[in-house]
């Protein structure tokens, strides 16, 4: 409608409204096709305690402890990061709360209400807190006013507590009488990559299970079992690559599997690997040797150009050889089987070879000059002149 007072001509209602050039909130929603999408660490997360991987000693003893009604009041669980200590702890509030079962399971039945919401972790009574960002004093003072209060619907109310080492002082001390008599009906788990932080005061107080990092074999059978239902093939050493990449943290090589399967679609190979991960050849560490063998100054700078049109990082670079130069200390000391358990057959048998061309004494004199240089590197802007000296 016009202003009567301030009449508007009609050329100004050729005039586009400018609200229209505004994107409407409902063409911001993402896709159905992304938000129906779940990475593969969510999909295949263990919902029970024979299902977690390589931690059998604490899947174990928690499911005996369960069975026989000797639950501790307090549990810190230490490891690295991706070995499953927000998975065991998600699964111990479900076998003690499953609705399934009149009392606390070891089996609890993923079916029910509770079990449900403790694996999406929205359940009321399973608090998961983050100590990084909830690390004050009056955190801890409201956590403690809250857990006087029965829980809603569970038979215990659960506070999970991850990175508890990021706690302050003062946040600690205010946790340690709730902590060494707690309500009955309420359970503290602690989850850690830095045990050696937590106070005594603390450990003292909680039963404590340490997380193992997984071995290579391990992570690659549940690589492949993963791909299995996925439609995906994968050749061995591209499995073997991404375990080795992970360094024994299971959530970070099913998240590199992940990246890898956006990248090759159904079909994975250790040269998408290497691609992706920006990952050097081992043939590539095969020739460095042979070269520092042999004295060819020419072939080894030779060498150094050529990773450096590849684009790959000098520091990773001497990292990698590093470890080569060990398996071949390992070999050389009649130990290979310990260095070369998770290498692929053609790969052990080049190792033998190239071991058998070295003193011991050699090898280690190699190393030590390696390991000078990689330390200098992380101070220096020149990682590849102290490469090529």
């Amino acid at each position: 409608m016009r202003n009567a007072c301030f009449p508007v001509p009609d050329s100004c209602s050729l005039i586009p409204n400018p609200w229209s050039l505004v994107p409407s909130p409902y063409s911001l929603v993402p896709s159905p096709l992304i938000m129906a999408y779940l990475v593969l660490a969510r999909k295949y997360r263990s919902t029970t305690f024979d299902e977690v991987v390589a931690q059998e000693p604490v899947a174990k003893t928690l499911k005996n402890a369960i069975a026989t009604g000797r639950v501790a009041h307090a549990y810190l669980f230490t490891g690295t990061r991706g070995v499953g200590k927000t998975t065991v702890a998600r699964i111990l509030a479900k076998a003690l709360n499953c609705l399934s079962s009149d009392q606390p399971t070891p089996e609890p039945c993923n079916q029910c209400d509770v079990c449900e919401a403790v694996s999406r972790g929205e359940d009321v009574d399973v608090v998961e807190i983050d100590g990084a960002s909830n690390r004050g004093i009056d955190e801890i003072r409201e956590l403690r006013a809250n857990a006087i209060f029965r829980p809603s619907r569970c038979r215990f109310k659960i506070y999970y507590i991850d990175e508890v080492h990021m706690l302050t002082k003062e946040a600690f001390n205010a946790l340690l009488k709730t902590l060494e008599e707690p309500p009955p009906h309420v359970m503290f788990i602690f989850a850690t990559t830095e045990a050696g932080k937590v106070p005594m005061t603390i450990l003292s107080r909680c039963q404590r299970f340490d997380f193992r990092r997984i071995a290579t074999a391990g992570m690659v059978d549940h690589l492949r079992s993963m791909l299995k239902p996925e439609g995906i093939e994968a050749d061995e050493e591209s499995l073997y690559l991404v375990a080795q990449k992970a360094e024994g943290s299971l959530r970070d090589s099913i998240s590199l599997l992940d990246q890898l399967i956006s990248y090759g679609g159904k079909a994975i190979t250790a040269g998408d690997v290497r691609q992706v991960l920006g990952l050097v050849d081992a043939s590539l560490f095969f020739r460095a040797v042979d070269l520092f063998r042999s004295r060819d100054a020419a072939g080894s700078l030779g060498l150094i150009e050529e990773l450096s049109l590849g684009g790959y990082d000098m520091q990773e670079f001497t990292l990698g050889l590093l470890g080569h130069l060990r398996k071949l200390l390992y070999v050389s000391s009649g130990a290979g089987e310990i260095a070369l358990a998770a290498a692929p057959p053609d790969e052990r048998k080049r190792y033998q070879e190239q071991a058998g061309q070295f003193d011991g004494r050699d090898l280690a004199r190699m190393s030590k000059a390696l390991v000078e240089a990689e330390a200098a590197m992380r101070r220096s802007s020149q990682p590849r002149l102290l490469l090529e000296l």
